[in-house]
């Protein structure tokens, strides 16, 4: 990769950015982990009192200040709601940013109302009924939340930081902020890479099974992970096996996908584009999963197809998988628009190309060619396409895997194409003053009567 990616942590109830310090030291060469104070606490505790929108907004507001075009985000506790808000927020193109590779849940709270003892709910306004909570309450809160026990200075510090916390928001977080519940303003299940990890000693509101019931079905790829011998503190009491597995996720799957040139990836965050294209060109950004299973084709078909499509267009690395798109084109129906009027369904062309072509898959690389021209000239038959069926098959599927190729923000970028900046939403027009070669324009809003 040209350069490291940026990981934003966002802490739970009472702690603050100094959470993730020795997850940061641990993940040092992986991604620059960066800590942000949620209004109400740490640096922050003057700026908010626990309303989820606020701290949203707060949250967007940092990352778009950091300026990091290659992000994801990593949500502890209370963190975890307000990253899954941030993540499909940002995936859906509204919050203006771009760049999303993943997101990391750390016992995290759902979107839903977060599930909680009610007298340990009472019990914790109780220790905000003042102005500031107490080093004795925050010890309590802190032991409470640690299975084996930390280090004295780890403990220590993690006290500190709970004693600095406002008032306004502890208690603003647990009479609104948990109880609020997003998880219809989310929409549809996430296309994000996401890893879910619980403590093994954490309690039933927030452990393994209430993540596995709570958090995973929101994503299309979740990996859940239990740490052993950590209660609810996960990153304080374990960052060696917490990066350890977050390392392994991100390097192995999330960040993996071709990389959008800043230049490219501030344009689609500009105003310039408007929100619904950049939530599609945010979820084409992301990477393929190495796991994934075929919708339509069978796992035959799909090797036949990712063959099929490393001959049609060659690839930088890392490539993006354009078989496994393709299938899911076929699953979602969503083409071009276009069809030969003499081949079946597309679904079930492609079933027949493919098995088609199964011998062709085993045959040397300079053979493949010559058997491609022949191909395209109508010269194979089989699968129950004779000649002129097959050809008109294969017309289709370099239309489609050169389309899902082009259709990538990265390669966007490597023709030169910025057509997606067109105009924003709002009260911005469409246009631009400069079309030449080479050119870059200085953009401003065209008004009406201008």
């Amino acid at each position: 990769m040209s350069r490291e990616s940026t990981l934003f942590f966002l802490h739970g109830l009472g702690l603050g950015a100094g959470a993730a310090t020795a997850l940061a030291e641990e993940l040092a060469g992986t991604a620059d982990v960066v800590g942000i104070d949620l209004p109400g606490f740490g640096s922050a505790a003057g700026a908010g009192a626990g309303g989820v929108e606020d701290m949203v907004g707060w949250v967007e507001q940092r990352i778009g200040e950091h300026g990091s075009t290659r992000w994801g985000l990593i949500g502890h506790s209370m963190g975890g709601k307000i990253a899954s808000i941030v993540a499909d927020r940002a995936i859906a193109g509204a919050s203006g940013l771009f760049g999303l590779r993943g997101i990391i849940l750390l016992a995290a709270s759902p979107l839903s109302p977060e599930p909680m003892d009610e007298q340990r709910r009472q019990q914790m306004l109780e220790w905000a009924s003042s102005t500031a909570i107490s080093a004795e309450h925050a010890a309590t809160f802190i032991d409470a939340n640690t299975a084996a026990g930390l280090s004295e200075a780890a403990r220590q510090r993690a006290i500190d930081l709970v004693t600095t916390s406002s008032a306004a928001a502890w208690r603003g977080w647990l009479l609104r902020g948990s109880r609020e519940d997003w998880s219809e303003q989310a929409g549809a299940v996430s296309p994000v890479p996401a890893l879910i990890i619980a403590g093994a000693e954490d309690g039933d509101d927030l452990g393994a099974a209430a993540q596995a019931r709570l958090n995973s079905p929101r994503f299309t790829d979740a990996l859940g992970v239990e740490i052993p011998g950590s209660g609810h503190l996960v990153m304080i009491e374990q960052p060696e096996l917490v990066a350890e597995h977050i390392r392994r996720f991100w390097t192995g799957f999330a960040d993996t996908a071709p990389i959008v040139p800043e230049g490219t990836a501030r344009a689609i965050a500009s105003p310039r584009t408007s929100a619904r294209t950049r939530g599609i060109l945010a979820k084409r950004a992301l990477s393929d999963s190495a796991g994934y299973r075929p919708m339509v084709l069978d796992e035959r078909q799909l090797e036949t197809l990712r063959m099929l499509a490393a001959h049609i267009v060659v690839q930088h690395d890392p490539p993006i998988d354009l078989a496994a798109r393709v299938d899911r084109q076929l699953a979602d129906g969503t083409g071009d628009g276009w069809r030969n009027a003499d081949l079946p369904d597309d679904a079930s062309a492609y079933r027949l190309g493919l098995d088609a072509l199964s011998d062709w898959a085993q045959k040397p690389p300079v053979m493949r060619e010559d058997d491609l021209r022949d191909l395209a000239a109508g010269r194979w038959s089989g699968g129950g396409l004779d000649g002129a069926h097959m050809a008109a098959w294969f017309e289709d599927a370099r239309v489609d895997i050169t389309r899902q190729w082009l259709a990538h923000p990265a390669t966007m970028a490597r023709i030169g194409f910025d057509g997606f900046a067109n105009g924003g939403d709002g009260t911005r027009l469409q246009g631009f003053t400069d079309l030449r070669a080479g050119a870059d324009e200085t953009w401003e809003p065209r008004r009406e009567g201008r």
